[in-house]
């Protein structure tokens, strides 16, 4: 069969879970909609749950109301941006759903930003209106940027009384050196305060007429392959369908339900969607935690009976070698998910020896609503992040040109479907090296290499920007760096290609060890390590021995920043 007639017969949806459906339909609702019905509908049921405190359905739409009237009252309107610079407590899930309510978007901020990232982002995406963690205030006013308002928040706020001290001094310990602001100085900078706003305004939200298809919802900020960060223009109708879809995917999930375990940073796409907005449309209890505290997670899982868990390949790697991960009956969970990055072989299969349970792997972008591919619940495969969600086409093309590849070669992701964002803000010179029109739909280009078998599961190589050439050669990144996990004093690697003039690109490897190992293996080691299990031509020419590797916000190791170190010397 001619390789596009594969592609477009989707051969994936033989491998649907029963009652998973082909396609879906997305309503024509907005987020805050899907929101408001569960909450009348689960009124009484706890929908977040912060370290022992509970807010139940009712209250949160409450809270969400008060907060749409107060931003109105400041003059915020549809159409007008609003930054969340925030951490994971409930005002992020409060500020997010009542600035959608009275049609404006969000842009999330990551909390380990510094204030030149601050501004840029501030100033891209139009930001007049700032929700800030009154720990990171000093950002705020450090990037300089002419603001409207600034709203102070306080993890405290929703704290149980005995934990507020010890919340205060955690905060205190992770961003030392950061001030939060004096009475004096709120007064005098006419700065506002979260607690009061919802205080002082009625649940009462305007009456603001969103049009899901055309109003953005978030512009979430994704690095580009060089420059600045961009955003991902995501509309309320994009951010729905996404909904639409994985709740169709997952059918083992009851609504009203389930109980989400919440530590995944709420800034990034994966945490934002997957767990707070599909959570929050299931009518799911969503157990939120701000710092990633490995011992309170796993109590809380138990705890709470925890139906769905989502991580990250780091956190799984760390788990399986955990003394206190069997306190969890993993095998109990619904669902137990992967995103973000790949996962090495080794840690899969230590994780299903020691837990009896499997982890399934998805994969998606920020330009995806986060998410594009599934693993089915029923039929998972090792090395493969899954198969398209419903609705969602995907194709594989020439990593130079236009052509479908074959089932099986390696190839350019293309994606169409009603998740797909519609463009980056600003940024309209980019759509035609983003956008490809292929078959009457307009598909988006990953920048991702990967390969369908013949069954429509689909298998990551690496990304487009670190396939590495030398010789002639086609090098992935990933497949030395997991030939390097494969040696048992290897605690961590990551594989770029330095420019050289005469080879095209020296493969060059940055090596943590693990501790006992440290000064008694050398360089040389780790090349014949490579030699024995490597071709020639994939063996690194430079080895590096660091003590860590620098990580993106979700904890995968940031090849961009190796790759621009490798570059400066």
């Amino acid at each position: 069969m001619d390789p596009k007639e594969v592609y477009m017969s989707k051969p994936w949806l033989k491998y649907y879970p029963e009652g998973v459906p082909h396609d879906v339909e997305v309503p024509d609702k907005s987020v805050p909609d899907l929101f408001d019905e569960m909450a009348d509908k689960y009124s009484g049921k706890a929908a977040l749950i912060f370290y022992g405190k509970k807010i139940k359905y009712g209250e949160l739409k409450q809270l969400t109301d008060r907060f749409a009237a107060a931003l109105s009252d400041l003059g915020v309107a549809r159409g007008d941006t609003v930054a969340l610079y925030l951490l994971n407590c409930p005002q992020y899930v409060i500020a997010y759903i009542g600035a959608l309510k009275i049609g404006a978007k969000i842009t999330p901020l990551s909390p380990v930003y510094t204030s030149k990232e601050v501004k840029h982002q501030l100033e891209d995406s139009d930001a007049k209106t700032v929700v800030c963690e009154e720990i990171l205030y000093d950002n705020i006013e450090k990037a300089t940027v002419d603001l409207d308002h600034i709203i102070l928040s306080s993890i405290s706020d929703y704290l149980p009384a005995l934990k507020r001290a010890f919340g205060k001094s955690a905060l205190g310990k992770a961003y030392s050196g950061m001030q939060v602001p004096t009475p004096e100085h709120i007064k005098q900078a006419g700065l506002l305060q979260f607690k009061e706003l919802i205080k002082k305004y009625p649940p009462q939200k305007p009456d603001v007429a969103i049009v899901p298809s055309e109003d953005i919802a978030a512009l979430p900020y994704t690095g580009g392959t060089t420059g600045l960060p961009k955003a991902a223009v995501l509309t309320h109708y994009n951010m729905v369908a996404l909904m639409m879809q994985t709740l169709a995917f997952w059918p083992i999930f009851e609504e009203g339900k389930e109980k989400i375990i919440a530590f995944l940073p709420f800034f990034h796409i994966y945490g934002q969607v997957v767990v707070m907005l599909n959570g929050l449309a299931q009518g799911a209890t969503i157990v939120l935690f701000t710092t990633p505290d490995i011992d309170d997670i796993l109590a809380a899982m138990e705890r709470y009976q925890a139906s769905g868990f989502y991580g990250v390949p780091t956190l799984f790697e760390y788990l399986k070698e955990y003394e206190k991960t069997d306190r969890v009956d993993w095998k109990r969970l619904k669902l137990i998910a992967c995103g973000a990055d790949t996962l090495q072989k080794s840690t899969i299969e230590a994780w299903e020896s020691r837990t009896n349970s499997k982890i399934l792997e998805g994969y998606g972008m920020t330009e995806t609503t986060a998410v594009s591919h599934s693993t089915p619940f029923d039929r998972p495969k090792t090395g493969s992040f899954g198969v398209p969600l419903p609705g969602v086409n995907a194709a594989i093309i020439d990593v130079d040109g236009t052509e479908f590849v074959p089932v099986n070669e390696v190839g350019e992701l293309i994606l169409n479907g009603p998740n797909i964002m519609q463009g980056y803000w600003k940024r309209p010179e980019s759509y035609q090296e983003t956008f490809v029109e292929l078959e009457g739909k307009t598909w988006l280009r990953t920048g991702d290499l990967v390969r369908m078998d013949e069954e429509g599961y689909f298998h990551f190589f690496d990304r487009k920007r670190d396939l590495i050439k030398f010789k002639g050669y086609s090098v992935f990144a990933r497949h030395v760096e997991e030939v390097l996990y494969n040696h048992p004093q290897i605690k961590a690697a990551g594989v770029v290609g330095v420019p050289d003039p005469k080879v095209g690109h020296i493969i060059k490897a940055y090596v943590v060890l693990q501790s006992e190992a440290r000064g008694k293996i050398s360089e040389e080691e780790i090349m014949e390590f490579c030699r024995q299990n490597l071709a020639h031509y994939k063996v690194p020419g430079i080895i590096e021995f660091r003590g860590e590797l620098p990580k993106t916000d979700v904890g995968k190791i940031s090849r961009r920043e190796l790759r621009e170190e490798a570059e400066e010397i």
